[in-house]
């Protein structure tokens, strides 16, 4: 058996658990935990104090938390939304949204600050969807209609660009067209397993089963996700796709055919939540802070000028499409739209990541990248909910005599 050192993993899991815990003494401070979860794995990591290391424990454990992160992705999407009108408007904004990034690619490819135009375009091409929509839900806007369209717009970004990213970016040397038989196989597997899970839940016999078990030490429906997330991510690296689409279909599949948890287990998506934000989700996150080149960031200036540059562009190439809003929900909502769906962390890290292991991408532009999207979860977010917040009433003069 190897010999693994869990002190660095100790370090880990104390900070995954002291950041909220810090938070909750200052409900005020609108700051992501995970803002802070990769700041706190800068500091403690080899680019400030050098206490702590991504060794081969923490590295296993960051890449269950990615594949679970863009699971509980997968469980966001409600195609019962993404129908219709909504539907309409947010493929059409995601088509701006992708012209604009390459767009804007294009020209900080021709300043010498990006080494792969399109790879940056896919990457300011997503958004944020599972901070999205607890910013939506705290402003109680998650059911109306802006809500609905911020909702749909986030969830076509995020599917679109893992499909894209695994299509033009896998460390696979196939071709596109190869890659599109490929993906095309995987997406045909979803919808047979998605079918079969559904009839299998309608079966008398299984469902009893399944409602007997899933509050007991078996914890049934927790294995099967598990099962499901897991089978899904090692079909696509065995098909030659990036793993993160797997574990995002595994995610859509599950949350297409739960269709029924508020009746028989309503418990379940949050035991899910629970295995993932509380254990492994934060490992990504700090893992992702130990990795993250501080020095090569620093080492120039024009390292350092990216980043603002990088967060304008996730504005000009998120924010410009919410305009197509403004006829239904006004245009201080559509501000606000646009503020939320500049919103991107997640999607960032882990492509980042891809682009330095395939040489596209040097370490000072993956680090100006992620700079610029720590910022917009710790900036954007809160100036939406300022933006979400009703006008004061106008004062009355007071009558004369």
């Amino acid at each position: 058996m190897p010999e693994l050192s869990f002190s660095n993993l100790l370090w880990v899991c104390a900070i995954a658990f002291l950041v909220p815990l810090l938070l909750g003494f200052f409900p005020r401070l609108r700051i992501p935990a995970v803002v802070l979860e990769i700041v706190a794995g800068i500091v403690v990591g080899p680019s400030v104090l050098d206490w702590v290391e991504a060794d081969q424990a923490v590295q296993v454990l960051a890449v269950l938390g990615l594949a679970f992160l863009l699971f509980v992705a997968g469980l966001e999407v409600d195609l019962d939304r993404l129908r219709g009108r909504s539907l309409r408007i947010a493929s059409a904004g995601f088509g701006l949204t992708f012209v604009l990034a390459l767009g804007a690619s294009l020209l900080l490819n021709v300043a010498g600050l990006v080494e792969s135009p399109l790879l940056v375009a896919v990457i300011l091409s997503a958004t944020s969807l599972g901070v999205v929509v607890p910013v939506l839900k705290d402003a109680g806007e998650a059911g109306s209609e802006f809500g609905q369209l911020v909702i749909a717009s986030s969830s076509i970004a995020d599917f679109g660009a893992v499909i894209m990213l695994t299509l033009l970016f896998s460390g696979e040397a196939a071709g596109t067209g190869a890659k599109l038989l490929l993906l095309g196989g995987i997406v045909m597997l979803a919808a047979v397993v998605g079918l079969g899970l559904a009839r299998a839940g309608r079966a008398v016999r299984v469902s009893a089963v399944l409602r007997r078990l899933q509050d007991t030490t078996a914890q049934i429906r927790v294995r099967g996700a598990v099962v499901l997330l897991v089978g899904f991510v090692a079909v696509a690296e065995r098909l030659g796709l990036e793993t993160i689409l797997g574990a995002f279909l595994a995610g859509a599949i599950l949350s297409i055919v739960d269709r029924d948890r508020l009746m028989t287990h309503e418990h379940f998506r949050l035991k899910v939540e629970a295995l993932s934000f509380g254990f492994l989700v934060p490992v990504f996150f700090v893992a992702s802070g130990l990795r993250f080149d501080l020095g090569a960031l620093f080492d120039s200036p024009s390292s350092v000028i990216r980043i603002p540059l990088f967060l304008a562009a996730l504005l000009v190439a998120r924010g410009i499409p919410a305009l197509l809003y403004r006829p239904a929900v006004g245009s201080r909502k559509t501000v606000a739209a646009a503020l939320l769906q500049a919103t991107s962390l997640p999607f960032i890290v882990a492509a980042a990541q891809i682009g330095m292991e395939l040489g596209l991408m040097e370490a000072a532009t993956g680090a100006a990248l992620i700079a610029a999207g720590l910022l917009s979860v710790l900036v954007l977010p809160a100036a939406a909910l300022f933006v979400l917040q009703p006008a004061p009433a106008a004062t009355a003069a007071p009558s004369r005599p």
